[in-house]
This record gives structure tokens, C-alpha cells and sequence, in this order.
């Protein structure tokens, strides 16, 4: 039987930037970000502009935020992105506007293919649609394109796209029911 042979595996293909850039950072977001100081919201946005992030108007970022690549990373207007969130994105996540990330949350955007000895990284971007509600201490994985208005409940994980307006609840979740707004 076959097993993993982590000296096979190899990510000298992927490039997120150079090795400055990803120090400075790594050191700016640890003490902007990813901290619980009483930094302003907008030297956080300011900051996330700074190192290449597409950043709208009307954010609000709570404290202990983390975020792995700003310059891989789109959030529109009115988005709120709550405490202890983590944006691991290896590539690309887009946040549309009006977008709630509650607290704790996880959008994740790398695996690795099981499949193979070399283990090797499969990184692939979220989405997240104009209005999705992405509730607290869930888990989006990637390649996950959220719906315009979907929920995804307290807890679950996402490993599928999410329809618009869907309400998903479980591991996997799974469409529960359809959100009216009135």
C-alpha cells in the first residue's frame, strides 16, 4: 500500500509574492490586524490598500482578523468581517458587497490532493455573493462560490457552491431551506 511521502511534496510553483513583501507582511498584519490593540478601522483599511488589497468603502474589520495575502483579496462595500476571522487565501477571495463574515469563520481557499503521495496543494478562490451571511465558526472551503443571500449557519462547512438565497446548514451543509427578506 501507497502512503504520503512528504518529501515529495513541493510547492516551488506557487508564487505569492516576494520574500519582502510576504516579512513586511507578515510583521504589519500581526500588529494591525491580527491583534486585539484598539486599531482604527480605517488605518486597517488603509493598510490592506497598502500591500495591493481591492478594498471598498463602509468596512468594518473586528479585532484578531487574519489574513494570510491582502493582494489576493476583493471586498466591496458595506462588508463586515467580524472578530477572530480567518482569510486563508492562497489565491483570490472576493467579498460582494453588503457581505456579513461573522466571527471565527474560516475561508479557506488551499488543500491537498489525498490522492497523490506528493500530497500536493490544490489552491482554489471563494466567492462569496452580493448579501451571503457567513455565520459564526463555519468553515468555507475552497473553490466555494456562496450565493447571492445564502446563509451558511452557526458551525457548518461549506464544501459545495452555495445556491442564491439557500440556507445551509451541517457538515457538509446542506440546503435546509430558501431566506425571504421581507
Amino acid at each position: 500500500m501507497k502512503t504520503v511521502d512528504f518529501k515529495n511534496f513541493n510547492t516551488d510553483w506557487y508564487y505569492p509574492g516576494n520574500k519582502v513583501k510576504l516579512l513586511l507582511w507578515f510583521i504589519v498584519g500581526r500588529i494591525f490586524l491580527n491583534t486585539y490593540l484598539p486599531i482604527p478601522v480605517s488605518l486597517k483599511l488603509t493598510i490592506l490598500r497598502l500591500f495591493g488589497g481591492k478594498i471598498g468603502k463602509g468596512i468594518m474589520i473586528k479585532p484578531k482578523v487574519n489574513i494570510k495575502y491582502p493582494w489576493f483579496l476583493e471586498i466591496k462595500d458595506y462588508v463586515w468581517v467580524g472578530e477572530k476571522v480567518w482569510i486563508d487565501n492562497f489565491v483570490m477571495v472576493t467579498l460582494e458587497s453588503n457581505v456579513c463574515i461573522s466571527q471565527e469563520a474560516m475561508l479557506l481557499t488551499g488543500n491537498h490532493n489525498y490522492r497523490k503521495t506528493s500530497f500536493d496543494l490544490m489552491p482554489a478562490e471563494i466567492y462569496i455573493k452580493q448579501g451571503a451571511w457567513i455565520g459564526a465558526k463555519t468553515v468555507v472551503c475552497p473553490g466555494v462560490t456562496v450565493g447571492e443571500n445564502a446563509i451558511l449557519t452557526v458551525g457548518s462547512i461549506a464544501t459545495k457552491d452555495m445556491e442564491t438565497a439557500g440556507i445551509y446548514q451541517g457538515n457538509p451543509a446542506i440546503l435546509i431551506k430558501k431566506r425571504i427578506i421581507d
